[in-house]
C-alpha cells in the first residue's frame, strides 16, 4: 500500500505510501532540486517527542481493540501475545541485513537521481521487485519445508513492533553518526539542536557502504516489510484454519498488488519531495519500520482475529472498486511520468496544456483534465477497497483508511498552494478548467 505523505507526523513514512502521488505541477523544472533545504518548522520539540514515543504504543492499542472481545489484552499480561521476544529482535536484525545484502543484486535498472555531495549524479539500484521475489520465496520456502511457522510472527506481532522500534533507533543512530562524520554539502543547513537533527535528519541522501539510506528505508524496509507481514497473515490463516477466507484473500491480494506495482515503478519515488528535499532521521526510519508495515496491515490483523465471511456478490463489488482505483492510480501516474520525462511523447502529445511563466506546461486534459489529483483519488479508492472486507462490526480497521484519505487531502492542498505560488495565473487558469480537486462534481 504504499506508501505511501504528509505523515508529516512521521517525516516520510506514510509519506512513502503517498510519495509517488506528488503532482507533475510541483516539480523542479530541470529535474533537480536544491540539496540545501530548511528543516520543517512545524515540528516542535514536544511534537517530536510525542511521535517518537507514542506511535508504537498507539498502534498497540489499535491492535488490542481489533482483537476479539473474548481475547485477554496483551497489555494486561496475555502471554499468547507477548510485548517482547528476543528471538523476534534477532529476526528483525536478520531481515534488515538480508535487505541490505539484496540491495546489491545485479538485476533491475540503475536510475539517475539528483547530485550528491561530491557533485556527481546519484545512482540508485531499483531492484526492489527482485529483492521482494527473493524474500518472499525464502519465506514461503521455509514455511513449506516446516522450518518456519507464520504464527511465530502473527502471535508475536507486538514483539515485532517493539523489536522494529529498537532496530529503527539503532539504525537512526548509525545514520546520524555517519552524517556527523561526513559534514558534506548534502547536509541540511539549519542548526537546530541535537534532538531535531537526530529526529528530522542532518543529510538528505546519506550513503553507507554504497546503499542509499533513504531509498533503503523507504522501499526495502517500509514497503518490503509490509508485503512480508501480509504474506505471514495469509500463511498463518492456512496454518490455523486449513484455508484462507475470502475477506483475508482480498485484503492480501489487494495490498500485494499495490506493493508490487510500487516496486515495478520504484524509480517514480526518486523525484518526490520527501526524497529530494527532506532529511532522513529517526522519525522517517521509525515510520518505515513501524507505521507502514503495521498500520497499513491493520485490516489483515483484524480479520485474523475476527474472522468473517462475505458473499460472492459483495466480494465482486469490492473487487470492482479496487480495480477502478488501480486503473486510475496506475494510468494517471503513467501519464504524469511520461509528461514529465518527455512532453513530446506521441502517447501524450495530443493532450491539451497551459503554458506557465516558469517555462513548463500544465496538463489540462487526459487524467489531469478530469480532476486535479487523479492519482490521489485512485489511491484512496484502493485503500477503502482493502478495508471494506472487514465489514462494519467495528470502526477500528477503518482508521488507517481515514488517515490515508486525510493525508492525501492535506497533501493535495499543500501542492496546490505551492503550485499557485510557482505558476501564478497559469495555475488559476488550470483550476478554472479543472474545478474539482479529488472527486468529480463533489470535491
Amino acid at each position: 500500500m504504499s506508501e505511501h505523505t504528509h505523515l508529516k507526523q512521521l517525516n516520510g513514512s506514510a509519506a512513502t505510501h503517498c510519495a509517488r502521488n506528488e503532482e507533475q505541477h510541483n516539480k523542479c523544472s530541470d529535474g533537480k532540486c536544491s540539496k540545501k533545504v530548511q528543516q520543517d518548522d512545524t515540528w516542535s520539540t514536544f511534537r517530536i517527542i510525542r511521535v517518537c514515543t507514542l506511535m508504537t504504543p498507539t498502534l498497540t492499542l489499535l491492535y488490542e481493540g481489533c482483537r476479539h472481545p473474548s481475547e485477554p489484552w496483551a497489555l494486561l499480561g496475555d502471554t499468547n501475545m507477548p510485548l517482547w521476544d528476543w528471538t523476534i529482535l534477532f529476526v528483525v536484525l536478520i531481515y534488515t541485513v538480508l535487505q541490505g545484502t539484496l540491495y546489491y543484486l545485479p538485476f533491475g535498472p540503475v536510475e539517475l537521481g539528483g547530485k550528491g555531495s561530491n557533485g556527481k549524479v546519484l545512482k540508485y539500484n531499483c531492484n526492489s521487485l527482485h529483492a521482494f521475489v527473493v524474500s518472499s520465496a525464502v519465506l514461503v520456502g521455509m514455511w513449506s519445508g516446516c522450518v518456519f511457522q507464520a504464527c511465530l510472527i502473527t502471535n508475536r506481532i507486538y514483539s515485532l513492533m517493539y523489536a522494529c522500534y529498537v532496530v529503527s533507533l539503532l539504525m537512526a543512530i548509525v545514520v546520524y553518526l555517519h552524517s556527523c562524520k561526513q559534514q558534506t554539502s548534502n547536509e541540511i543547513h539549519t542548526k537546530t539542536g541535537l534532538l531535531r537533527e537526530f529526529s528530522l535528519g542532518k543529510e538528505i541522501s546519506p550513503r553507507i557502504a554504497g546503499i542509499d539510506m533513504k531509498q533503503f528505508f523507504m522501499v526495502r524496509i517500509g514497503f518490503m516489510g509490509w508485503g512480508i507481514v501480509m504474506i505471514c497473515y495469509l500463511l498463518a490463516e492456512i496454518e490455523r484454519d486449513g484455508l484462507v477466507s475470502l475477506p483475508m484473500l482480498l485484503v492480501v491480494i489487494f495490498q500485494l498488488l499495490y506493493i508490487v506495482e510500487f516496486f515495478i515503478d520504484e524509480a517514480s519515488v526518486l523525484p518526490t519531495r520527501e526524497f529530494t528535499n527532506e532529511g532522513i532521521g529517526f522519525l522517517m526510519i521509525h515510520g518505515e519500520y513501524i507505521y507502514l508495515p503495521f498500520c497499513s496491515s491493520t485490516p489483515a490483523f483484524f480479520l485474523f482475529h475476527r474472522p468473517l465471511q462475505i458473499n460472492l456478490p459483495t466480494g465482486i463489488l469490492i473487487c470492482l472498486l479496487y480495480g477502478v482505483g488501480l486503473v486510475i492510480y496506475h494510468f494517471s501516474n503513467e501519464q504524469k511520468g511520461r509528461f514529465r520525462k518527455d512532453p513530446s511523447d506521441p502517447a501524450i502529445s495530443s493532450l491539451k496544456t497551459i503554458s506557465s511563466p516558469t517555462g513548463q506546461n500544465l496538463l489540462v486534459s487526459g487524467w489531469f483534465g478530469w480532476v486535479r489529483h487523479p492519482n490521489y483519488l485512485g489511491d484512496i479508492l484502493m485503500t477503502w477497497a482493502w478495508t471494506l472486507p472487514c465489514g462494519f462490526s467495528s470502526v477500528l480497521p477503518y482508521i488507517p483508511a481515514v488517515l490515508c484519505t486525510n493525508i492525501l487531502r492535506e497533501r493535495a492542498n499543500e501542492i496546490e498552494e505551492a503550485c499557485q505560488e510557482k505558476h501564478g495565473e497559469a495555475w488559476q487558469e488550470y483550476c478554472r478548467c479543472v474545478p474539482y480537486q479529488l472527486l468529480p462534481y463533489i470535491y
